[in-house]
């Protein structure tokens, strides 16, 4: 299980964000981002801010309902910042979440978009999903840019386990006009960060679970925790190795990446 906690989380999202801004320093805005097809580096930028300034709002707010996000995907918003001014004005969004986050403190109730029987509808999952939102779209922005992806083995697995965790949810397993069944006898999942963790999905009960621990499963996925988190979020991986049922997986992370698409 990952160690990472509040406070380590508020500063993640900021120096995920500082190194975002240095990682990108200097990059034509107009740079295509293949991770997100149709984006250009100024659109991911700009969505990353907006996303922290969106987050940053209901955290100051305490909101209890969600708030207006036309700021976090509409390509017209903040179309007037680029260069530097864009690299300033994504540091100052960052600062200015982390800073409302440690205002507010953990655990602090406020609305998320999450599974309210399944996820803590609080600051701290703010913290922690804000933190991810930057960290792969740092990767994005790096990989648009030929750089090299490098993350700490902590903060990737925590990544990892937030995926688990939100792979539980209904929308991801409940069979659907355009949804096929997730939950079948004999279908498990297991996944291995070299060195840093194993991980169980068991989609043969009621319901998904996920544990920590290796164990016998249909199909199993094995690469560095950063490998695998990229992975999960459909990110290319050549080095990630796969064994067993890869049907199964594919339709695992389709369905468990159906938040990916909105």
């Amino acid at each position: 299980m990952t160690s990472l906690t509040f406070d380590d989380h508020c500063r993640e999202i900021v120096s995920q964000t500082d190194l975002l801004r240095t990682q990108v320093g200097g990059a034509d805005p107009t740079t295509p981002v293949p991770t997100c097809p149709g984006w250009d580096l100024g659109r991911l930028l700009r969505h990353v801010g907006g996303d922290h300034r969106w987050a940053g709002e209901i955290v100051r707010t305490r909101a209890a309902g969600p708030l207006p996000d036309a700021g976090v995907n509409d390509p017209a918003a903040y179309a007037h910042l680029d260069g530097d001014a864009l690299g300033a004005w994504l540091g100052e969004g960052a600062a200015e979440l982390g800073a409302a986050l440690r205002g507010a403190g953990p655990g602090v109730p406020v609305w998320t978009p999450a599974d309210e029987q399944l996820v803590e509808q609080s600051t701290s999952f703010w913290a922690r999903r804000m933190t991810h939102e930057t960290v792969v779209h740092r990767a994005d922005a790096v990989l648009a840019t030929g750089g090299e992806f490098t993350l700490g083995e902590g903060l990737a697995v925590d990544g990892v386990e937030e995926w688990l965790a939100f792979s539980t949810v209904p929308e991801a397993y409940e069979p659907g006009p355009d949804a096929p069944g997730l939950l079948g006898p004999g279908r498990t999942l297991r996944f291995e960060a070299t060195g840093a963790g194993e991980w169980l999905v068991d989609l043969t009960g009621e319901r998904p679970v996920w544990r920590s621990g290796g164990e016998a499963a249909a199909v199993s996925v094995r690469g560095s925790a950063t490998e695998l988190l990229l992975f999960l979020y459909r990110r290319p991986v050549p080095a990630v190795e796969t064994r067993g049922d890869t049907a199964l997986l594919d339709l695992w992370l389709t369905r468990t990446g159906f938040w990916l698409e909105v």
